[in-house]
């Protein structure tokens, strides 16, 4: 995904159900299940004791200020999805267990994003759960569409 995106998202897929603030819908990557150690120092993401590999790959072009920031390749299991680590922002360390029915997210701009390592945002009681995003359906940036981008699937 990228800014501007909008996505469809499937709420069939963890039975339907509404989130109990729909006014405020997140974004982020699952990467901590009920039970797992997660840990993240200095931008790496540890499950387990197990480090969720980096590759550089290249610099972001896109705008919004962030032009010119690092991009990785993160494998975890057997995807992998790119990071971007924004220029001039500190990376926020964490260590904690995932508590029983709760979820851990992290967002693909690893060094900016409120995300659970945050009190604001913290575990994800499952209740809270909307479902996967699948598909972005438009992008709209700058008072542009980028037809380019409809129907792509999110990974």
């Amino acid at each position: 995904m990228v800014d501007g995106d909008f996505i469809l998202v499937s709420k069939f897929s963890y039975g339907f159900r509404l989130p109990s603030n729909p006014s405020i819908d997140f974004i982020k990557r699952l990467v901590g299940l009920p039970g797992d150690h997660v840990v993240v120092r200095d931008n790496h993401l540890l499950i387990n004791g197990k480090p969720m590999p980096l590759t550089p790959d290249g610099l972001y072009a896109g705008g919004f200020g962030f032009a010119g920031s690092p991009l990785a390749i993160e494998r975890f299991g057997s995807r992998a999805h790119v990071l971007m680590f924004a220029r001039g922002r500190f990376a926020t360390d964490f260590d904690a267990v995932v508590p029983a029915g709760h979820y851990f997210f992290m967002g693909d701009n690893r060094n900016d994003s409120e995300d659970s390592r945050f009190a604001a945002v913290g575990f994800v009681p499952e209740q809270n759960l909307v479902g996967p995003a699948v598909r972005v359906w438009m992008n709209w940036r700058h008072g542009t569409l980028d037809w380019r981008r409809i129907g792509m699937k999110v990974l």
